[in-house]
Formats: structure tokens, sequence, C-alpha cells
């Protein structure tokens, strides 16, 4: 525990303008993020008698180690500057929002030459139009359904419309007209971008607009007498029709908002949003936080309002952004918050809290929402987090460790008789596993074709992890000295590890409390030889053995035996168990490439690329070995010898070994 004395500024030192602070700890990890009109008088309240503090924001302050902070020149860019550090280094303090299940979106992707619709969940992508989120996937496909009579845009995926240009015939869709099949030239790939985007103004809300155009073409094809083109059309508005009603009106006004409502205690908080799209829900989401930081409702509205948004500066999707945000409770910095929206939207945005009318009943709504989120989160996860504080403490006392075990890293090796041996890297944070830091290593050896055995191996693992890790440290120590002269930063923009070419933090900066293997005393000797080997003597070390579920410790006789039903033991058994997932998949992917040999890999010279020219030119190996030597020696890159050796291969032919090797040739653009 470190004494904030130790690290505090002078007063002096610390600027009075706006800007961001970060507290890191003693290996350099970034721990909290905030912002600040004045960053002196921010500042200063984190260094006052550690006992008039709330408890969590003591736990910040003595865990840091150390406090930077950068000079912006608005609150608004201290806003955005705050968001990207808060993502960029996830800092374990921070209030951090994390959705209570995965939401999927309908996605267009507007970027492509041809664009697809489909179903999308995680992260945004640049020039991709968004819907949603909905609750079920299957609602999103039978709205899709409907609309694909009117606005027939490709669904297929990549494979199937590369696959149906080589054939020269369209899928199914583009058969039964749910598809206008540009994949064989039926609509240009022009023509095709504009349907998909009449598909999202649809979807945007602007649904009058094709109706009235559609009526339009119906009864002039009814005044032609043709009636067969009219009846398809009323269909067609029918259609319309039924995909606007899946969505209730909720408002007359036409409204544009997204209706936020927040429920919660000292402890934990649920947040439900209603996406409300000319008037009707378009979609809802929900999040469930645990009130890691000393935050009111207001701040707590204010974190959760940029890290909705804030995606939305880099996938460029300004329609992500409503004319109005109606919230619980106006976020401190009111005009601040509303300025930031309206520069992501490209147009003046409000932040207000409804006071009456059909607004103030639908936040109503979500707020029961809400509360009914927070009364689920709690029966699912009753007593969750002081299980999992049980545990680390259980792990502490039975491994006679200093402090818990807050960073627990865990190495498994997986390999065939041998062969393809690769190892994993699992993360456990605060008792939950933290994928981000997952790395898989492929096990070498002393002369590159593996290691003798399991214990070799994790040797080999374990110095590799902290060989990096050493390097690294070095480096963000350089940097540090580096950056000590800095006089208008005071040399306190940037420290620890992270990776100045990248802004990243440096993947093996941080150590472990904990380094779990799974094995039982040989793994665990062969490990603890690694770490002595590099002087490594702050990190502890214990095995964990499958038959009788034994925790092994370096140089000890006898294992630790904890009880079946202890917390401490089934943290373990998590850990551990996700170590040989993880080992396995990363072994089964190895195994799997290298057991990839077709035909075309006999012919002597033909590399990778040339090989995947092919396959991209006649769509299969079967297409290929129809094929003549002068189409296939047509292909960039390949000459009439290696076309004639891989006709050769093809049919069964024996090839010749010592024949000469085929020249590389080079694959033009």
């Amino acid at each position: 525990m470190a004494d904030p004395a130790s690290y505090r500024p002078a007063p002096g030192e610390i600027p009075d303008s706006p800007g961001v602070y970060r507290f890191s700890d003693e290996h350099g990890r970034v721990i909290y993020v905030g912002k600040a009109k004045s960053l002196r008088s921010r500042l200063a309240n984190y260094f006052q008698d550690i006992t008039g503090l709330h408890p969590r924001t003591r736990q910040m302050v003595t865990t840091a180690a150390s406090v930077q902070w950068t000079v912006v020149g608005t609150e608004v860019e201290a806003l955005a500057l705050e968001y990207s550090w808060i993502k960029e280094f996830d800092p374990r303090f921070n209030v951090k929002y994390r959705d209570d299940k995965s939401y999927p979106y309908l996605a267009v992707t507007l970027a492509d030459a041809v664009p697809r619709v489909q179903v999308m969940r995680g992260a945004k992508r640049p020039g991709t139009r968004y819907f949603g989120p909905y609750a079920h996937a299957w609602a999103i496909r039978e709205t899709v359904d409907l609309l694909l009579r009117v606005f027939p845009v490709r669904t297929c995926s990549a494979g199937v419309y590369r696959r149906s240009q080589q054939q020269g015939r369209p899928c199914l869709l583009g058969y039964i007209d749910k598809c206008s099949a540009p994949c064989v030239g039926r609509i240009s790939p022009d023509d095709h971008h504009r349907l998909a985007e009449d598909f999202c103004d649809f979807m945007a809300g602007d649904t009058g607009r094709f109706t009235r155009r559609l009526t339009a073409a119906m009864k002039a094809a009814a005044a032609d007498l043709d009636y067969e083109r009219a009846a398809r059309l009323r269909d067609d508005i029918a259609t319309l029709e039924r995909a606007t009603e899946r969505n209730a009106v909720v408002l007359r006004d036409g409204t544009d908002a997204d209706v936020f409502a927040l429920a919660g205690d000292d402890l934990e908080a649920a947040v439900q949003v209603f996406h409300v799209r000319d008037g009707r829900i378009r979609g809802q989401r929900g999040w469930v936080v645990e009130r890691v930081e000393d935050v009111t409702d207001a701040e707590l509205v204010e974190r959760l309002l940029t890290q909705v948004y804030g995606s939305v500066d880099q996938s460029g999707d300004g329609t992500a952004v409503p004319r109005e945000v109606l919230v619980p409770v106006l976020p401190p910095d009111q005009e601040q918050m509303e300025a930031w929206l309206g520069a992501l939207r490209g147009r003046k945005v409000s932040v207000r809290v409804p006071q009456r009318g059909e607004k103030h009943e639908l936040a109503a709504t979500v707020a029961k929402n809400a509360e009914h989120a927070l009364a689920l989160h709690r029966t699912r996860r009753a007593g969750d987090l002081t299980t999992r504080s049980q545990a680390l403490q259980e792990i502490q006392e039975a491994l006679d460790l200093d402090t818990a075990p807050l960073r627990i890293e865990c190495y498994d090796v997986s390999h065939n008789q041998g062969t393809y041996q690769a190892a994993s890297m699992v993360v456990f944070e605060d008792g939950l596993p933290r994928k981000s830091e997952y790395r898989v290593f492929t096990v070498r050896g002393p002369d590159g074709d593996g290691a003798v055995d399991d214990t070799a191996a994790m040797r080999e693992v374990i110095g590799r992890r902290f060989r990096r890790y050493l390097a690294d440290r070095d480096a963000a120590g350089d940097l540090e000295l580096a950056d000590a002269g800095d006089d208008e930063t005071d040399g306190r923009t940037r420290s620890g590890p992270v990776d100045e070419s990248t802004g990243r933090p440096r993947r093996f900066a941080y150590p472990p409390n904990l380094v779990v293997v799974d094995g039982g005393p040989p793994q665990v000797a062969a490990a603890a030889e690694a770490m002595a080997e590099l002087g490594i003597d702050d990190v502890a070390l214990c095995g964990l053995a499958k038959r009788l579920e034994e925790v092994w410790l370096p140089g000890e006789a006898y294992p630790v035996i904890l009880s079946r039903s202890s917390q401490g033991l089934y943290l373990l058994q998590r850990v551990r168990d996700e170590a040989h997932r993880f080992a396995i998949t990363a072994h089964r992917r190895r195994r799997s490439k290298g057991m990839t040999a077709s035909a075309l890999d006999r012919v002597p010279g033909l590399g990778p690329t040339r090989r995947a020219a092919l396959l991209a030119e006649f769509g299969s190996v079967r297409r290929l070995r129809e094929a003549t030597v002068e189409q296939v020696a047509a292909v960039p890159g390949i000459g009439p010898a290696t076309a004639a050796a891989v006709l050769r291969a093809l049919s069964g032919d024996p090839v010749d070994a010592d024949a000469p090797r085929a020249t590389p040739g080079r694959i033009e653009a």
C-alpha cells in the first residue's frame, strides 16, 4: 500500500487549466482516468487526508504510485481525451458499462463496392450503417426478409458472392427475386448502392416517401392496364406497412431521441435506453455497472453518454446520435456535453430531463425496465462480488501470500505426440477473465522443432514471457528517464510500460501476482527454474494437478490441499480449465494448418501466393483440374512449366522431385 504523499506533485507544478489526468500503479499500469476543468483543484482533492476520502477513492490513491496529466484547450477536448484513454487503458477503478447481453444490430456495409445487409454484433466498423439494437437476431431476419421484396439488396457472404461470380449464376435469393443479383450483372454496382441507400433511408424512418412512390407507380400501372405489375406493387406496399407496424408508435411528433434511465444503489447500477426514431421504438439496450469509483448519478450519466456515443467518432456514423438525449438527471457539464454530441452528429443535440407529457411517461417506462434489469441481475449474480473476494482471500491464505492475487496468469501446453506444440497464457484479474490479454506461444525448442517434453516446453514459455516483461519494463524505464527533462509537461504526460510507436500498453509489461501452471511438481519445478534464472523473485508460483486437484508449490514435498467446496479451489480450477481450453484451441489451429496439404502442395516451387492465385482464378481444384495448360499458364505468375507440373499433380501423375523447380513469378495487382 503506497502513501499518496510519496508521489504527490508540488501544487505549483499542476496547471490551473482543463485537462485529463491518470493514476498509475507501481508497474506503470493506468488504474484511473479522470478529467477536470481545473487540474490543480481536482488533483488537490485526492491528496487530502485519506481518512476523509470515500473508501473506493482511498483504495485507488493507495494503490497508485504516480500521477500524470495532459493539458487540453477546452472541456470538450478533455471529454474526448478522457473517453479515448478509458478505452485505451481500461482502468480498473473507472466505471465501465458492460452490456447485460450481446445485442445484434442490422448493418448495411455501405463502404463496400457492393453493400451487404447482415446481422452484426460487437464493435462498430467505419463505413457501416447500423440500425437497432434489437432484442433478438430473429427479429432482424424477419424484418429483412419482408423488406427484400421491395429492396432486394445483397445479403450473401463474400464467399457465396465470389462463387456466384465465378459460376455465372446467382444464388437461390437471386432466382426468387429477393436479391437483385449484382454478382451476375443484373444490376450495376452503382444502382445496387443506391438501392442499399434507399433501404437505409426506410430503416431510418423515412417510410412515407417509399409508400407514396409505390402507390403512384401502382396507379400508373393500373391506368396502363398492366394489372400484374399493379398487383405486385400493391403487395409491396402491404409489405412495407407490415414492416412498419413491427415497431409500435409511442410518440406522435416524430421524435428522434434516446431515452435513458438509471436504477441502483451505492454498489451497482442498471441502465436502460430506448432508441426512438421517427416516433417509434427502434431498439432497446441495457447495462449493469459496478460503482468502483465514488461518483454521483449526474457523473454516472456523463460517463454513460461518453461511452455510448464515444464510438460514433470512430465509426463516423453521425446518425447514431439523435436530436434529443433524455436522461434521468443532467450531467455536470450539460453545455459541454451538448457541444460534444453536436460535433459528432453535425447538428444541434439537446440533453435534457423530460418533465411532462408523453416523453415523461416513456422515461418512466424505461425506468421500470432498469429496475427490473437490476433485480434480475441481483438474482442471477447474488453474492458474486463477495464470492470472488472470498476466493482470492482463500488463495492468499492457502499459499501464504502477502496480498490477494488480483492478477493471476495460468499456462498450459498442448501437443499431439510432441508435434504442433502450442502453449497458452490466460489472465484473470479480480477473479474475472481478461481475454484481451490472453496470449498464445508456439513452442520452438532448442533446435526449432519443438520441446523435448512438457516440462521443457513449460520452462521455455515461462522464460519467454518473463524475458518480455523485463525487456518492456526496462524500455519503460528508459522512456521515463528520457522524458524527465520535458519542461512543458514536467515529464508527467508519459510514463509506464507504453509502446511509444503505437501508444498502446506493451504486451507483457505487467507482472502477475500469481503464476499457475497446469501440472504437478515437474511442471512447477521447470517454471520455478525459468523464473529463478531471470531473477524473478516477487511473483508467486503454484501448480494445479488434474487428478486430485492438488496445489503444488516449488520445492515442497507435499501439496496444499484445499477443500472441495473452497471458492479458492474453484477459481483455480476455472483458471486452469480456461488455459487448457485456450491451449487446445491454439494446438488444433496449428495442426489444422499443418495438415491441409493438397495436391498443389506437391508441386515444386509453387508457393502459397501462387496457389492462392490459381484458386482465385478457377474457383476450385476441380475446375483447375479441367483446365488446359494454356489456361493455367495465363494466370499471372504461372509459366508453362509450372502449369504443366500443376496439371500433372492434379491428375495423379508422379511429380519428379529432381525436375527443375518452377521459377517464382510476381503476381501483378
